[in-house]
């Protein structure tokens, strides 16, 4: 029988990157996905400063554009441009950035099989390809549908979102300077928005919101694409994914086994960006099993003392932010306009605040306007704004 420190199942941001940390500090590290890489994920593919900020190594070699400009508009209405004279988000595709994560763990020693099959008999016994492999620790990376989760009793409290998406080329849209252009239409979706973002050669157009919301996101899309005169009979790579999003019941780790990423429904609730809790779970990951290897911890159950210590604030403040938006449009568009609340965002995108809430002054009076929206919203038969 094959014998590894950790097992990781599935290779996407949350799972390679774990898997470059535990490798790096001499794990021996199994890192396996059922799909053939390279392969593509549905997803925007921004990846915030905050976000490349907690990557030990850089992901210059897959960046396909940098966002420095921002336009919003409500409901194919008024409009919010901003600019930074930094840059606030990098784009990429999944197919080259998972790839390229997977590159960096292969390199800092972890082993890696694509296109296999796994069945999780325990948290310390696995099979890949029918083979057994024993573990000291498993974590789940596999994401939305995975198995991890379901089979170990993981997860659990999961609110899902929806997402539909599709790419055009840049010489199939109308006129515009889309380069370093974020695109952002709000309250078009419930619980969610849609979005133009730009890549190397093409924009990808995609529209989300709450699980309910699946069967109408083919005509939310065609609706966005008419209003930028787009022909949405020529997206390509069109497909649909869910954005798992944890609540306070959710269950992370469990004796020898946790879960990160999108298997553990780290996505922020507002944006539905998952990124950047990927790369932070992946490395509270490392740092708990490495403490158990060592013998310095008897479980990994502390993992998810310190996910919540570290993402709770934000979270909540993103379920603040989605609940009123979802009420009160108008008024929340209203406090967006003001200029400090753009210095917030923009100093969450950087990493420079980790959640609304360390905000301070006039700034933070606009975040608990916010809040206080959403108050009002999770009333019965609130009034509306």
């Amino acid at each position: 029988m094959e014998r590894y420190d950790v097992a990781i199942v599935g290779a996407g941001p949350a799972g390679s990157t774990a898997a470059y940390r535990l490798a790096r500090a001499r794990a021996r590290v199994l890192l396996i996905d059922k799909a053939r890489f390279p392969r593509d994920k549905p997803c925007g593919g921004g990846l915030t400063t905050r976000a490349v900020r907690q990557l030990p190594f850089s992901v210059e070699p897959v960046v396909e554009d940098r966002i420095t400009r921002t336009r919003c508009r409500l409901r194919y209405g008024p409009k919010i441009e901003r600019q930074s004279p930094r840059v606030l988000c990098l784009m990429t595709q999944r197919r080259r950035l998972d790839s390229f994560l997977v590159e960096q763990a292969v390199a800092a020693g972890a082993e890696f099989r694509d296109g296999v099959h796994v069945t999780i008999d325990s948290e310390s016994e696995l099979r890949v390809d029918g083979e057994p492999v024993e573990v000291g620790a498993l974590i789940g990376a596999d994401g939305a549908n995975g198995i991890t989760a379901r089979t170990l009793g993981l997860g659990g409290a999961i609110v899902n979102g929806v997402a539909l998406e599709g790419n055009l080329p840049y010489e199939e849209l109308p006129p515009d300077a889309w380069h370093g252009l974020l695109v952002l239409e709000l309250g078009v979706v419930p619980g969610g928005y849609g979005w133009i973002f730009p890549k190397g050669e093409h924009v990808n157009v995609g529209v989300g919101g709450w699980a309910h919301q699946g069967p109408q996101l083919r005509r939310h899309l065609r609706t966005l694409c008419e209003h930028y005169g787009i022909d949405s009979r020529q997206l390509s790579d069109l497909r649909g994914h869910r954005l798992p999003m944890r609540r306070p019941g959710t269950v992370l780790a469990r004796g020898r086994a946790l879960v990160i990423g999108d298997a553990a429904g780290a996505i922020d609730p507002v944006s539905g960006d998952g990124i950047y809790e990927a790369f932070v779970t992946a490395r509270l990951a490392a740092e708990q099993t490495l403490a158990l290897l060592e013998g310095a911890a008897e479980t990994l159950e502390p993992y998810e003392a310190a996910v919540r210590r570290e993402l709770d604030p934000l979270a909540s403040a993103g379920w603040s932010a989605k609940v009123a938006l979802d009420r009160y449009p108008r008024a929340v568009f209203a406090v967006m306009r003001l200029p400090i609340t753009w210095r917030v965002i923009e100093k969450l995108l950087l990493g420079e605040v980790s959640h609304p809430g360390e905000t301070r002054g006039a700034s933070r009076r606009a975040m608990q306007l916010i809040e206080t929206l959403a108050r009002l919203a999770r009333r019965p038969r609130a009034a509306v704004a």
